[in-house]
């Protein structure tokens, strides 16, 4: 029973580290290919806009919608 356990906490420790990785997995010489037109989430940018309002008006909060900010907490 202790054998079976080692071995699935090895097999566990195996899959976690085969996860972690040092580099980048995407080069930045690659990132123009995933800034193409068909990798965006939202096609139509008006259509998108209109929903977010109507995210925000839903769940009265503004923001926290991925805009920019210097991370102060200031808007």
């Amino acid at each position: 029973m202790h054998r079976l356990i080692r071995l699935l906490l090895i097999a566990a420790l195996l899959q976690v580290a085969a996860c972690s990785s040092v580099e980048p997995w995407v080069k930045p010489y690659e990132r123009a290919n995933l800034a193409t037109e068909e990798m965006k989430f939202d096609r139509n940018p008006v259509c998108e806009s209109y929903m977010n309002h109507v995210y925000e008006a839903r769940e009265g909060a503004r923001g926290a919608s991925g805009s920019a900010g210097a991370g102060c907490g200031c808007n």
